[in-house]
């Protein structure tokens, strides 16, 4: 059984009321999706979230690269016009975590 303790003087306070109503629109923006199965953790730094993208990405690639080769006539150009948007995505993505790794 736990023990409910209540909060320690030190820890108190601590927060500033910025962070504090930073941490509550998150809260209140992932709470009024009850059917959000994923969510990003909302303390994840810009360029932990571009180089997950650009892997995404690079996993997408890499899948419809394949199908695509399997596919013949317009189902293959479907889906090479999906590959060629994922590319250009990939682009975007490895563009800006160069941007956020220069600073």
């Amino acid at each position: 059984m736990a023990k409910i303790t209540p909060n320690s003087p030190a820890t108190e306070g601590h927060e500033s009321r910025a962070q504090s109503a930073r941490n509550k629109k998150i809260d209140d923006e992932t709470s009024d999706k009850p059917d959000a199965l994923f969510t990003v953790a909302p303390d994840v730094d810009m360029e932990c979230l571009l180089a997950n993208l650009s892997e995404s990405l690079a996993s997408a690639n890499a899948m419809i690269n394949d199908l695509a080769f399997d596919l013949e006539g317009s189902r293959r150009h479907v889906a090479l016009g999906i590959l060629q948007l994922i590319e250009l995505s990939e682009l975007l993505a490895n563009r800006a975590l160069d941007v956020v790794e220069m600073r």
